[in-house]
């Protein structure tokens, strides 16, 4: 009797192991190595950042490298903020991130309304080509819209970050064209048997259904805009009237460069990216996730 019980308790550890080493397949441990591997690689360089920022100067060039700052030097933050205007830039970076999103989200969404849902003739021509303009690059536009700018007296103001990012974003356009395909189309028709026109059929039934995506949009615009750098370069000349990135690009001087400083402005720079993140990451998957479907 004691062998069988022995027997009968040994027997089902055995088929457990069994099918533990079933899904344990070596492909997927392979898989996740790299992508561990991956993860880190994609997260050192803001790690590196943080701890730079840590440092002061003598800690900055050592080699081999030192990860973990010592003495640790909080110091660096309040200088950062006081030697340069970031009360200032943070506030303009605040306001033209908030007006371009605002732009984009509207006329982005009235595009996209029209290429999916009004047909008219051309509609695909249309759309094809207005995507193409995705695949030119920002260098070759740079020297026209800079005479633009120029010609509207619009340098070394804000218009000139505001009105071309807000009123032209061909893959927000994309992004929710693709949603609103996905709108049935017996909604639409509901709504014109009520008497509503396609601009009350816009307002009232699409924009409601799309709200996913236009918060998915909206925080891809967000990022891109807080984190631009080249059209501030280019456009703005006043110390008073730089975002937080080129104020930032202020630290690096021709002879002598702040690193300590530059560093802790930029961890600084990126905690409203980071917070917009981790309490909307699920909207940006799914916004990623979106480009490649309902087509």
């Amino acid at each position: 009797m004691k062998i069988n019980d022995v027997q009968t308790k040994t027997v089902p550890n055995q088929n457990v192991s069994l099918s533990i080493g079933k899904r344990i397949k070596p492909t997927k441990v392979l898989l996740h190595v790299v992508l561990i591997i991956g993860a880190f690689l994609m997260v050192a360089p803001f790690l590196w950042t943080v701890s730079s920022s840590l440092k002061d100067m003598s800690q900055i060039f050592l080699i081999p490298p030192k990860w973990l700052p010592d003495p640790v030097t909080f110091q660096n933050y309040p200088n950062s903020l006081t030697a340069m205007p970031f009360d200032v830039a943070y506030f303009n970076s605040f306001y033209i991130t908030f007006i371009v999103v605002v732009l984009n989200l509207l006329t982005c969404s009235m595009a996209a309304y029209a290429f999916a849902k009004i047909r008219f003739r051309g509609s695909n021509l249309l759309f094809i080509l207005f995507l193409a303009t995705m695949m030119i690059p920002k260098q070759v536009t740079m020297v026209p819209l800079y005479i633009i700018m120029d010609n509207l007296g619009w340098i070394d103001t804000h218009l000139s970050l505001i009105i071309p990012s807000g009123l032209f974003n061909a893959f927000g356009v994309f992004l929710l064209r693709q949603f609103i395909k996905g709108i049935p189309n017996e909604l639409e028709e509901a709504a014109v048997i009520d008497g509503a026109n396609p601009l009350r059929i816009y307002w009232s039934v699409i924009l409601p259904l799309i709200r996913p995506a236009l918060a998915a949009f909206g925080i891809f615009a967000f990022m891109g805009i807080w984190n631009g750098f080249l059209e501030p370069l280019i456009y703005l000349s006043s110390p008073e009237k730089f975002t937080v990135p080129l104020l930032l690009n202020t630290f690096k001087g021709l002879y002598f460069t702040d690193w300590s400083l530059m560093m802790a402005g930029t961890t600084i720079s990126v905690i409203p990216v980071i917070l917009v993140y981790i309490f909307a990451q699920r909207q940006i998957i799914e916004g990623i996730a979106l480009t490649g479907s309902k087509s």
